[in-house]
């Protein structure tokens, strides 16, 4: 990306809709909007809404606008932005589009204005990230978790962790430097449990990604169970709709038959398997190894039963090869007969796929799952694996430091692990980070952000 360029680019949806917003940035902006505007774009104050009309080479209407300048350093990317807001049919907007590439502009690259506000320290790595990830937020979680993350609060938490190490480092290479000056509160175990209660502190952050893939890359819920005990239908009543094909002949579902499913405000991918028998069928024995895949790759497990028939020795020893963790007991067909006694000590539901009944209980279960970690709206979680990665091996330096300690190692080298530990967190708010980093994470922006 070549900052010293004036970029353009559509920031709206494609498609027809009813006003479509055209982005320019950089030095040359104000002078190329005044090239296809119809009143003097120098002379317009900024963030102000203007009327006027985008004009041809041979000064024919184009469209209709608004145009808004907003001039540096008072716009999104630090520099100097135009905005117009035309008709949002699909030719029009390409049209004034192409009218401003003629007119001196180069087509943005995507994410391309959100790094130019990231190089402008306009804001920091972390808030760029959250705003893909406030574009792509499934549920209210998701999104409250990316505005969090917008606002800073991220950025506030790991500037307090880099302040405490830093004022870490001082204090040892001060003991390097002046070994004379005994001084109290740098006593050896006062300056232990600091460092350990931060790495606690730290550890904690590092431990909610878990729950911040959850909200963002949603869940994976897989029914499993043997053959004609209602899985296909289950996944029907949860998708209210019949998506799966359901029969009384045994082995219908033989692939794996995977949907969206939005529940209680939370994204997930429903995964119907093939039920499990011993199969002669090459293709059904395909199924069942991809049902067993699926159950491994899965956030929560639903091991469907049929409360009519009970349970077989072939599904007691199904139930055993289930992660136990993640798996939640449903006993289906309560409307024909309810289970008498559950034998599992797994969360269990009784209910009625056919008729729609005891449905609701098993939601508010799934729910229970997914937030079985006491997530805590307002808390600060860790949303992407990169984050979660160089915190990890932040953790790890202080750690070695802390073991130092521990072992009276000479205050040079904890002091040199705790500055490692710096170097990490830096890389979380974008200080000293590669141009591969950089690369990869505004490629997944769409054009015009």
């Amino acid at each position: 990306m070549d900052l010293e360029n004036t970029i353009a680019s559509i920031a709206t949806a494609p498609g027809n809709g009813a006003i479509a917003i055209i982005r320019i940035s950089g030095k040359q902006a104000v002078e190329i909007a005044d090239k296809v505007f119809s009143q003097d774009v120098k002379k317009l104050l900024t963030h102000r809404a203007t009327y006027g009309k985008i004009l041809s080479k041979s000064n024919s209407v184009i469209d209709e606008v608004l145009l808004i300048s907003m001039l540096a350093p008072r716009s999104f990317t630090g520099e100097d932005v135009i905005e117009i807001h035309c008709h949002g049919g699909h030719f029009v907007t390409k049209k004034i589009l192409n009218r401003i590439y003629e007119a001196g502009a180069v087509p943005a690259e995507p994410g391309e204005f959100t790094f130019r506000a990231f190089k402008n320290n306009k804001i920091d790595l972390t808030q760029a990230e959250s705003i893909q990830k406030i574009i792509s937020a499934k549920n209210d979680q998701a999104l409250q978790s990316a505005e969090h993350h917008l606002q800073g609060a991220l950025h506030k938490k790991i500037d307090f962790y880099q302040k405490e190490l830093t004022e870490m480092c001082a204090i040892m290479e001060a003991s390097v430097d002046f070994p004379e000056d005994d001084l109290e509160f740098t006593t050896q175990n006062k300056f232990s449990k600091r460092l350990d209660q931060l790495i606690k502190d730290m550890k904690y952050l590092e431990s909610t990604f878990e729950m911040g893939k959850v909200l963002h890359q949603g869940v994976t819920l897989c029914l499993c169970g043997s053959v004609n005990v209602g899985k296909s239908s289950l996944l029907n009543a949860l998708l209210r709709k019949d998506r799966a094909i359901v029969t009384n002949i045994e082995g219908t579902t033989r692939d794996l038959l995977e949907e969206d499913l939005y529940l209680k405000n939370f994204h997930l991918k429903a995964i119907d398997t093939a039920g499990f028998r011993d199969a002669s069928d090459l293709v059904e024995q395909e199924g069942i190894k991809r049902s067993k895949k699926a159950i491994e790759s899965s956030d929560i497990v639903l091991f469907v039963l049929d409360s009519e028939k009970g349970i077989s020795e072939k599904e007691y020893n199904l139930y055993a090869s289930l992660p136990k963790e993640k798996t939640l007991v449903v006993w289906n067909k309560s409307d024909i007969k309810k289970v008498e006694k559950n034998p599992f000590s797994n969360p269990s539901v009784s209910l009625s796929a056919k008729n729609n009944q005891g449905i609701d209980l098993l939601v508010d279960l799934i729910e229970k799952q997914i937030l079985k970690s006491n997530y805590n709206k307002e808390e600060i979680i860790l949303t992407e694996k990169r984050h979660k990665v160089a915190l990890t091996k932040a953790i790890e330096c202080c750690q070695v430091a802390l073991d130092g300690l521990s072992i009276n190692q000479s205050p040079e080298f904890v002091a040199s692990d705790l500055k490692e530990g710096l170097k990490y967190l830096a890389n979380i708010i974008g200080i000293d980070v590669t141009e591969d980093i950089l690369d990869s994470i505004f490629s997944q922006f769409c054009l015009g952000k």
